[in-house]
């Protein structure tokens, strides 16, 4: 017998929720996140569990379920394992009336819960005729096409078909992460997926440009002439030109938007203008280049607090607003970006400053890309090392014992 899909309406409503174990863990996040009335009835729960209890996002009576439990609710999700319990529920919910998913056995069960993917406004739910692996199989090729744009979610942009003001479109400044393409986020993917016009920085991944559908305006900022305050003024003006024709505009920035990306600059000129502007964030390589490297840029025992700088003035440089000296007192971790010109006086700073001539530097070039080299080195040797093996930007430089903790924590 084939089932009836629905949608329901659930804010505000309430849903029994009965178990505790990892199936209540995966069911009660796409409840909250519906707005339902979350009671959960188990004698135990699972941390996670617990910390939304805790948290006052869900009720939670720590005993087993009783027929009482059912009065006012719904829908009810039996995630227990025990078909003598949930036959409970089920002889429990019938003449109530209230539909009742089952974990343990679906065909006991007046409701089943779809396998989904969601992508803005658009949720995919798809059953599989009793055969969970098929939906799910399903359910990804789906959810796949969304991510990638073959199967478009808004429709392009087109002119306005009278006289007068054009719908105003919007803008998104969307990290695109440290290089690798993978590593963008999914709402960021789809986001440019919906794009009408893309402006795109020098560092972006390239195959996420090659994807783009051939009806998108593709500008690249690095191309915009001037100097870099001029073009940061031409970046502008092109973003809230184009937004004011209807279009969706995505800016499409390497790393997070706000990691030294000048997206503060960019959002302020789309507010100061009357557009629509959002931020999607983005995997940093202050963080992604350490990581991939082995370094974590905090570890247990060895470093408590990280600071992200800018390297790409000098120290000393009179528009740097980096204190250098207070920087080398520091025990935590360093992270210079766009510093590797400036590393030799960086380096000297730094020693200068109180740092140990001994301290372990990792410099990460291209990190997360099929490019990507790097070393180890100390603060001492790092500049002439960087020279002896021809590391070039973007890099990153690390600068403290967390280069070699997990190192140490191997032997």
């Amino acid at each position: 017998m084939n089932l009836y899909p629905l949608g329901l309406w659930l804010a505000g409503r309430r849903v029994l929720v009965v178990g505790g174990g990892t199936v209540a863990t995966r069911r009660v996040p796409a409840l909250l996140d519906a707005g339902a009335d979350v009671l959960l009835v188990s004698p135990e729960l699972t941390p996670a569990l617990q910390g939304l209890a805790t948290a006052g996002r869900l009720a939670w009576r720590p005993r087993r379920f009783e027929p009482a439990d059912l009065d006012e609710v719904w829908l009810v999700q039996v995630a227990v394992d025990d078909p003598v319990a949930a036959a409970e529920v089920s002889a429990a919910a019938e003449p109530r009336r209230v539909f009742c998913v089952r974990a343990d056995d679906r065909t006991e069960a007046t409701a089943w819960t779809p396998a989904v993917t969601r992508h803005g406004p658009v949720t995919v739910a798809v059953l599989g005729g009793g055969d969970p692996q098929r939906a799910v199989r399903v359910r990804d090729a789906i959810g796949q096409r969304l991510a990638d744009g073959s199967i478009p979610i808004t429709e392009p942009v087109s002119p306005a078909p009278t006289p007068g003001p054009a719908p105003m479109g919007q803008v998104i400044l969307v990290g695109a992460g440290p290089g690798d393409p993978e590593l963008i986020t999914v709402k960021g993917r789809r986001l440019l997926a919906e794009a009408d016009v893309v402006v795109a920085d020098r560092l972006v991944p390239g195959l996420l440009l090659d994807e783009l559908p051939a009806r998108v305006e593709l500008i690249d900022a690095a191309k915009i002439p001037y100097g870099p305050a001029a073009a940061q003024e031409e970046i502008n003006r092109i973003l809230v030109d184009r937004a004011r024709t209807g279009a969706t505009v995505v800016r499409l920035k390497g790393g997070d938007p706000y990691v030294f990306g000048r997206g503060g600059e960019e959002l302020l000129a789309c507010v100061d203008a009357g557009v629509p502007v959002s931020v999607v964030p983005g995997v940093t390589s202050s963080i992604a280049a350490p990581a991939v490297a082995g370094i974590p840029v905090t570890h247990r025992g060895v470093a408590h607090e990280f600071t992200v700088v800018s390297g790409h003035l000098p120290p000393g440089h009179r528009l740097s607003l980096v204190d250098w000296s207070a920087l080398a007192r520091l025990r935590g971790t360093l992270v210079v970006l766009m510093g590797l010109r400036n590393l030799p006086v960086i380096a000297e700073a730094l020693l200068a400053g109180g740092r140990g001539a001994s301290t372990p530097v990792a410099v990460v070039q291209e990190a997360t890309t099929g490019t990507q080299r790097g070393l180890t080195s100390t603060l001492s040797t790092v500049a002439d090392d960087v020279a002896t093996a021809g590391l070039r930007p973007p890099a990153v430089v690390v600068v403290g014992d967390v280069v070699t903790a997990l190192r140490l924590d191997a032997s």
